[in-house]
């Protein structure tokens, strides 16, 4: 798959881990590093997705505008607007995401996030 493919399958598959840990290679890494996340491979992938989901079962990726797309770059922006149940608050968020596709796999997926928005949807007042 080319990398704007990947990027495709892993907004489709982030509400399964499973299926989205599956698109990284081995040492393929997802990281946001405005909130210090880095997990390697695809079981560090299903185990991030797994503990997204479980605090924002409704999570979704949308909107998604492609700025960049050749066979091993994909770069673009998404939106998720989802409640998070244990504050009652809705987490909207616009994401921009590179990804760096090796030999049919996610070797990199790099994304950016609003950190204020983030922190109000989680935070208990």
């Amino acid at each position: 798959m080319t990398a704007l493919e990947l990027l495709k399958a892993y907004q489709h598959n982030a509400t399964t881990p499973p299926a989205a840990g599956a698109l990284f290679a081995e040492d393929g890494v997802l990281e946001l590093p405005t909130i210090n996340v880095h997990v390697t491979g695809p079981s560090g992938v299903e185990g991030l997705l797994t503990g997204l989901l479980k605090r924002v079962p409704d999570f979704r990726f949308k909107d998604f505008k492609v700025f960049i797309d050749t066979p091993d770059r994909g770069f673009g922006e998404y939106s998720v607007e989802a409640l998070v149940p244990d504050t009652g608050k809705i987490y909207r968020q616009t994401y921009a995401g590179v990804l760096v596709a090796e030999n049919g796999k996610i070797k990199l997926l790099r994304e950016a996030l609003d950190t204020a928005a983030a922190a109000e949807a989680f935070r208990k007042d």
